[in-house]
């Protein structure tokens, strides 16, 4: 039996990624009030990495409930100096975020749950770290400029999948996980399940 896979993501590069894996899916997108849940688990002392699979849970659950299939939810979380950090609201903020993290590292704690019928039945959390260069203000300039309002949709204010990667020195991790969705786990379990060809 086939099973249909939903990605319950508004992300164009987490969409780029099931493109490029030739996978065959949908988008459904449900309302989540992301920054309540992650205010109120900040609260109670919540490590990032429960938070991040909280958010991705929560996104597939809202989707899986009305919709038949495996559905993906993923979330991000980005800690530099003990801090954790959203999306930057303008550029900015997307500029004096990377003026701040020059010569620092930082970790993007990333989280995807697969729900089916409502409830979750995979999940797996990544965590990479990245180490950003010392880089000049013109650099910055000329980033900002060719990058534009694309670097308010990443939680660090890059794009590592293109011109963003000139920004780091050094990064442990993997390449899909620090783009916002671990793609080589979750093939694997799509191809457990049967979803797609072993």
């Amino acid at each position: 039996m086939a099973y249909p896979i939903i990605l319950a993501s508004g992300s164009a590069i987490r969409r780029q990624i099931l493109d490029g894996a030739g996978l065959d899916y949908e988008v459904i997108v449900k309302p989540v009030d992301e920054a309540a849940i992650k205010a109120g688990m900040l609260a109670e002392g919540a490590k990032p990495r429960d938070i991040a699979d909280a958010l991705a849970e929560v996104k597939s659950v809202r989707v899986s409930r009305q919709t038949p299939g495996l559905v993906i939810g993923a979330d991000q979380i980005m800690e530099m100096d003990g801090q954790i950090f959203d999306k930057p609201k303008d550029l900015d903020e997307a500029r004096a975020r990377l003026w701040d993290m020059r010569g620092k590292t930082h970790k993007l704690i990333g989280a995807v749950v697969i729900c089916e019928n409502g409830a979750p039945v995979w999940r797996h959390a990544s965590k990479t770290v990245l180490t950003v260069r010392e880089f000049s203000k013109d650099f910055l300039d000329d980033y900002m400029a060719a990058e534009g309002e694309g670097l308010l949709s990443s939680v660090g204010a890059y794009k590592f999948e293109g011109r963003g990667a000139q920004l780091f020195s050094h990064v442990e991790g993997d390449f899909f996980s620090i783009l916002g969705l671990s793609l080589l786990p979750v093939l694997d379990y799509l191809r457990v399940r049967g979803a797609i060809q072993s």
